[in-house]
């Protein structure tokens, strides 16, 4: 198993070193120590590679990720598996405002809580918090989506699209068009998916869950709805 330890080997040389992997190669299995809260560590990764970090990580950590899985044995700052592509994104500790911020694909899984505008402007990415999240979570969701086995801030979901937003405990407020639906067959099926690819099939009963989306009132300009644009 390579192992590039940061204190001795600058950021700029780890993510040059993973970057030109390739899908053909032999080194799949990477550790990384010593990150110490440094920026955008192991971004851009566009191979089917497997990347251990021991320890806290700062701004953007596995953003733009492609293929690869990322798993932070630590927290983790804003931005984590931003624009994420696909891949596995797996952070054991918190994680700070804007997980997943704008993600078009792949799995980001928080074993912790999550702050502010988790999700904010997914584009079919899955996340699966284990904790709580923040305010404005799941902002102008698109696509993908969001599972929180705990609680949710003010405002979830406000301005959503077509994302799916699944919450275990309580809501303080609901943002703009975005209301309570109905929990189905089907939506039973795609939250046990996601609770078991985030590692907790089992251990939660998915009829507790409450699945909210978009009312769809604002799809389309109305004189009526001005006061919420």
């Amino acid at each position: 198993m390579p192992t590039i330890d940061l204190a001795h080997t600058s950021l700029r040389e780890l993510n040059a070193t993973l970057h030109r992997l390739k899908f053909d190669g032999n080194e799949t299995h990477w550790r990384v120590l010593n990150p110490r809260g440094q920026h955008a560590v192991a971004v851009g990764i566009d191979a089917p590679i497997l990347v251990e970090i021991e320890g806290h990580v700062g701004y953007y950590c596995a953003g733009m990720n492609q293929c690869a899985t990322v798993v932070v044995h630590g927290n983790a700052g804003p931005g984590v598996a931003e624009n994420m592509m696909s891949g596995q994104v797996h952070v054991k500790g918190d994680v700070s405002q804007a997980a997943g911020a704008t993600g078009r694909g792949g799995l980001l899984v928080v074993d912790g809580n999550a702050a502010a505008r988790c999700g904010i402007s997914m584009k079919g990415i899955d996340i699966v918090v284990k904790g709580s999240v923040g305010h404005l979570s799941a902002f102008m969701a698109q696509a993908g989506c969001l599972v929180v086995l705990g609680d949710a801030g003010e405002a979830l979901g406000d301005s959503i699209y077509e994302a799916h937003l699944y919450v275990g405990g309580t809501v303080k407020s609901l943002g703009a068009d975005c209301v309570h639906k109905p929990l189905q067959d089907h939506h039973r099926a795609e939250l046990a998916r996601l609770l078991e690819a985030g590692g907790v099939k089992g251990e939660v009963d998915i009829n507790r869950f409450r699945r909210y989306g978009s009312a769809r009132r604002l799809y389309h300009f109305h004189i009526d709805n001005v006061g919420s644009y």
